[in-house]
């Protein structure tokens, strides 16, 4: 199945800028309303009611809190340290900075297996040495029915390593390389799922991040192949997180996103996404502004 009804999120306890990763997240930002005190109380009523939401609509959302004091102002973002898989494998990701390696935690692991019966690990931290990275579900978006992963390849999505996920679940990988101007620079877009999301039936992406010809093509003709509706979204949209959204069960499927991702898309775009699920979104407008992600960040799914 491409989507889950059993979502692994953690409760921040110290979100705030993340100075280590702001270099490679343009998304990131200091400016806010919000004194530093009043950040992180704002960005746990913004998770708060966007959990809420979630289970309102029927999804299973296993909630963990941060550890206290453990220096992790990215916690709220646990995509990109481990993935769950219905073969009951499941992985651990090299993260691209040390203040995110912290996140990785057995205790949750542990929470995992017992409930959702994981059972053998691939440990993909040990690449941190050789300063390989691939930051989970950030780095890459997988059709899990179709068995194909797309990947937009950075400094923290590592070519070699897509390959050796691909291989350990025989997947199909898709590699492009996607970009954004930052300050009039052309820079590589740091994560894939900033920029597209693959639901059961179509494909929110941004194609205007593709430079190739010969890569957008391919990636069309295997959306073409797998019979995926192509709902395209501007770069603008994608800097309001309208393609960092996921796709979740419930009491029927839906598509979780921001209301500031929800507000930046037009009406046609919204009817065509509504014409195979509804749309549930969440303010999320301090965790988007200093923590660079959004609601699919926010979520792991566990299968």
């Amino acid at each position: 199945m491409q989507y889950s009804n059993n979502i692994l999120m953690v409760r921040p306890n110290a979100f705030g800028f993340n100075k280590e990763t702001s270099s490679t997240n343009f998304y990131q930002t200091k400016q806010t309303s919000y004194t530093e005190e009043e950040i992180p109380k704002k960005a746990m009523e913004e998770f708060d009611a966007f959990v809420f939401l979630l289970k309102k609509n029927g999804l299973n959302v296993l909630l963990v809190d941060d550890l206290l004091n453990g220096n992790t102002p990215d916690s709220i973002f646990p995509n990109n340290w481990v993935s769950f898989h219905s073969c009951g494998k499941y992985f651990l990701y090299p993260m691209f900075t040390p203040n995110r390696r912290r996140e990785r935690r057995s205790d949750v692991l542990h929470l995992i297996q017992k409930n959702c019966g994981q059972k053998q690990l691939v440990d993909f931290s040990i690449y941190e040495k050789q300063e390989k990275f691939l930051e989970g579900t950030g780095s890459m978006v997988l059709d899990r029915v179709n068995k194909v992963c797309y990947a937009a390849i950075s400094s923290r999505t590592n070519v070699d390593l897509v390959f050796k996920f691909c291989e350990e679940l025989s997947y199909t990988p898709c590699v492009f390389h996607a970009y954004q101007l930052v300050n009039k620079k052309r820079e590589l877009i740091y994560h894939t799922n900033v920029m597209m999301s693959v639901a059961d039936k179509y494909v929110v992406i941004c194609l205007d991040c593709l430079e190739s010809e010969t890569e957008k093509k391919k990636l069309l003709d295997l959306f073409e192949k797998t019979n995926k509706e192509v709902i395209e979204i501007s770069i603008n949209q994608k800097l309001n997180f309208a393609g960092n959204v996921l796709q979740v069960g419930g009491n029927k499927p839906f598509l979780a996103m921001s209301s500031t991702a929800f507000k930046s898309l037009s009406k046609h775009q919204i009817k065509k996404i509504e014409k195979y699920n509804p749309i549930v979104h969440s303010p999320l407008k301090t965790i988007e502004l200093i923590g660079g992600g959004s609601a699919r960040c926010m979520m792991a799914e566990v299968f």
